[in-house]
């Protein structure tokens, strides 16, 4: 049941990981010579000036003949545009592509589309319409710490008299209360909006122990989630099983049998594989970033597990069909208002989202792109639709309900410890994340051992 306890994936660990891969990506309509390539077009993410933006897009069909060009081709007039209108060159031939879509107009609105050429024609992806936005470049967040002082203990208090060692995952519940997945001291702790730091459960020993939360054991708890009645859900990886603690204080097993594996199933019958991230729809399902099997799973309020998305291979593709699709060490999930499920794909440098019909497709970054999304680890909505990336990597990404990226605070170049604005406050390899009501976010800080507030800039 238990494992080695180990520190959360660094950015540069992270780095060394991550390597294209391709594996079942061609899979799709054969295309035999004499037809042009099928092909889909990513999303488009606009840059914070609004002069540039990423797309990319994806060949689904099996490629017999040299692919000789592909890009993305855009227009502000022509909403089905060509290889004639403005176009990308990308040299290296992927399946998979990424396009930097360069000299964009601020507030003007584009058509664009992916392309491939082989010598039997070009085959051209659907079209995706965007909006650019003013320059919102100098735009940055403020960060404030709440709790916690850098040292690792396991002491509460209120603010720097706290103490805690590598916290993981952070929820909030209706009157604004954190949770936090204190994963070193195997221990679930709560911070007040005043940074009162107690302890619900766990006694600062590793293992696995239901019953009343003075003395249950977690082990290396990752994540958690607060549902409407006031039950806490507790990812526990280093027991490999879903946790619940009520407002009555007991601790039960809500889902895993303990062992390392995969199978569906009810309660105890089923098995999780180094479960992390977690969210709660409105139903009161639980969605689980089942890291170690790469999969998406779902529970319901019964104790049902089901698979909603992956298959246990890792590695990177998008499929109209959820279990066909591939993720590489999925960390953290979030769910839209329309239901949709967003995933922070950790080792992919991704943010991959499963829609209501179970189609998955990339929402921001792939593989290649490192440098726009580095190692997400978790993520969540706001009231407004806002998403935000707790990136490894040491930055606060921001990408709007309009799809402009934004690095609302943080520096990729320098992890360490720093309030302020923008790039000048410090992160080192920040876990999770959560939006309250008013649109602040909060962060577990892992490196620092602190729990972090960030006001996100205004008007966005």
């Amino acid at each position: 049941m238990n494992k080695t306890l180990t520190k959360p994936i660094s950015f540069a660990v992270c780095l060394l990981a991550v390597i294209f891969i391709v594996s079942g990506c061609t899979k799709g309509t054969s295309t035999t010579p004499g037809a042009a390539p099928t092909i889909t077009t990513a999303d488009v993410i606009i840059d914070a000036a609004g002069s540039s933006a990423h797309s990319g897009g994806l060949i689904t069909s099996t490629i017999t003949e040299s692919v000789t060009a592909y890009g993305v081709c855009w227009s502000t007039s022509n909403q089905t545009p060509t290889t004639a209108d403005s176009k990308s060159t990308d040299t290296v031939t992927q399946v998979y592509f990424t396009s930097k879509v360069t000299g964009l107009t601020p507030k003007t609105t584009y058509y664009l589309r992916a392309f491939a050429t082989t010598s039997s024609g070009t085959g051209y992806g659907n079209v995706v319409q965007f909006t650019t936005g003013s320059d919102l470049s100098s735009a940055a967040g403020t960060v404030s710490s709440l709790a916690g002082n850098g040292s690792t203990g396991f002491t509460d208090g209120t603010g720097t008299n706290a103490y805690f060692n590598n916290p993981q995952g952070i929820s909030i519940d209706a009157t604004g209360n954190l949770y936090i997945a204190d994963s070193f001291n195997s221990a679930i702790r709560k911070v007040t909006p005043a940074g009162v730091v107690t302890t619900i459960s766990g006694t600062g020993a590793i293992g696995y122990l239901d019953g009343p939360i003075a003395t249950a054991k977690f082990y290396a708890p990752q994540s958690l989630v607060v549902d409407a009645s006031g039950n806490i859900y507790v990812a526990d990886l280093g027991n490999n099983m879903i946790r619940k603690i009520t407002p009555a204080g007991v601790v039960s097993t809500f889902a895993g049998s303990g062992d390392a594996g995969y199978a569906n199933g009810t309660g105890t019958a089923a098995t999780f594989n180094s479960p992390k991230g977690l969210a709660i729809d409105a139903q009161g399902n639980i969605l689980v970033a089942d890291q170690g099997n790469n999969l998406i799973r779902k529970i319901t309020p019964a104790g049902v597990v089901t698979t909603v998305a992956g298959s246990t291979t890792a590695g990177y593709q998008d499929n109209a069909t959820a279990t066909s699709a591939q993720f590489n060490k999925p960390d953290g999930v979030a769910i839209d208002a329309q239901g949709n499920i967003y995933v922070a794909d950790l080792l992919n440098n991704a943010i991959r989202k499963i829609s209501t019909a179970g189609v998955v497709t990339t929402f921001a970054g792939n593989p290649k792109l490192a440098g726009l999304i580095g190692n997400p680890a978790a993520i969540t909505f706001d009231a407004k639709g806002n998403l935000f990336i707790s990136d490894q990597n040491g930055r606060i990404l921001e990408i709007t309900s309009n799809k402009v990226l934004l690095s609302i605070a943080g520096n990729a170049t320098t992890p360490g410890f720093a309030d302020g604005q923008g790039a000048n406050a410090l992160f080192n390899t920040q876990q999770g994340i959560i939006a309250d009501a008013s649109g602040n976010i909060w962060v577990a800080d892992n490196g620092n051992n602190r729990i972090r507030k960030v006001v996100p800039p205004s008007g966005l």
